[in-house]
């Protein structure tokens, strides 16, 4: 059983940074790509960025590509997202997902695994 774990989520204000960590377990992490998804009070889940298998490409949504990054270490099983510059709009529930793929995708049904989201919260 796949088991996605996150942390490092919190409260910062606008303009700062935070760093969240996915933990995974339960199938060989190498072989797929990761991603990052957020759902904001009532608003529906929305793509963030997502890595291929071997960290190679990234993909990132508009609204961060140039303030967040993602990263992965595959000898620690665990995928990373550096988020800078952020701004009140960022306030989510940020959620890791394991792809069923190793190519990174936005697509939500490729991706069968899920962690249980950790609350970002930025003050103005």
């Amino acid at each position: 059983q796949v088991q996605l774990v996150e942390s490092g989520g919190g409260l910062v204000q606008a303009g700062g940074s935070l760093r969240l960590s996915c933990a995974a377990s339960g199938r060989t992490f190498s072989k797929y790509a990761m991603g990052w998804f957020r759902q904001a009070p009532g608003k529906e889940r929305e793509f963030v960025t997502a890595i291929t298998w071997d960290g190679g490409n990234a993909y990132y949504a508009d609204s961060v590509r140039g303030r967040f990054t993602i990263s992965r270490d595959n000898a620690k099983n665990t995928v990373y997202l550096q988020m800078n510059s952020l701004k009140p709009e960022d306030t989510a529930v940020y959620y890791c997902a394991q792809a069923t793929i190793a190519i990174a995708t936005a697509l939500e049904y490729e991706y069968d695994y899920w962690g249980q989201g950790t609350q970002v919260t930025v003050s103005s």
